[in-house]
């Protein structure tokens, strides 16, 4: 069998957890902050874990990982 190409996008945004979940950035904070509230901008910071729907995609990118 010939080896799997890894999307190279989505090796760039994503990460897998030690459990095997999907960790990525939250949307939202690149630009026009000002008109943001507060707590919109609070509350995405870090990261977050996705849903197991979209994490099943994702990992389909990730062959090898």
């Amino acid at each position: 069998m010939p080896k799997l190409k890894t999307k190279s996008s989505a090796k760039k945004r994503f990460s897998l957890t030690g459990s095997g979940k999907v960790r990525v950035g939250n949307a939202y904070k690149r630009h026009n902050l000002r008109k943001r509230s507060n707590k919109m901008k609070r509350n995405t910071r870090g990261t977050m874990i996705l849903s197991e729907v979209d994490a099943r995609i994702v990992k389909s990118y990730l062959p090898y990982r």
